[in-house]
């Protein structure tokens, strides 16, 4: 009975995390999105959805994935570790995966504000070689 338990907790608790990560995503990326695009708020939209779906795919999928154990949870102790080791690696999965969406994001950004920088300019001076 322990282990049914432990599964309904660590996948309610999973599912709720992954949910409110990817809204938070999603509502504060676009702003992120609509500057990356100049302004282009259907193209960011649009971007933003679909990197909300693709999160939604890989963090679902390694929670379903990563719900299995081989433990025998004899004790309220031994659940209370199993569904924390579990719900752990989700944070650390969310985590750097939110930190790969940043980078994603400011590449994209950088990219996008390329044509804002001023053109360069030829040197004005030159260094003598000095042979001895």
């Amino acid at each position: 009975m322990y282990i049914v338990v432990a599964y309904v907790v660590y996948l309610v608790t999973s599912i709720a995390v992954t949910v409110w990560v990817a809204r938070t995503l999603h509502k504060n990326g676009r702003v992120f999105l609509v500057d990356a695009f100049h302004g282009n708020t259907e193209l960011a939209d649009s971007v933003n959805h679909l990197l909300v779906v693709g999160f939604y795919l890989i963090n679902i999928g390694y929670v379903t994935l990563a719900l299995r154990t081989g433990a025998t949870l004899d004790t309220t102790r031994q659940v209370i570790e199993l569904i924390s080791d579990k719900i752990g690696l989700v944070l650390v999965v969310l985590g750097a995966m939110h930190f790969f969406n940043l980078f994603v994001f400011s590449r994209l950004r950088k990219r996008g504000q390329e044509h804002l920088l001023p053109p360069p300019f030829p040197p004005d001076a030159t260094v003598p070689v000095v042979r001895g």
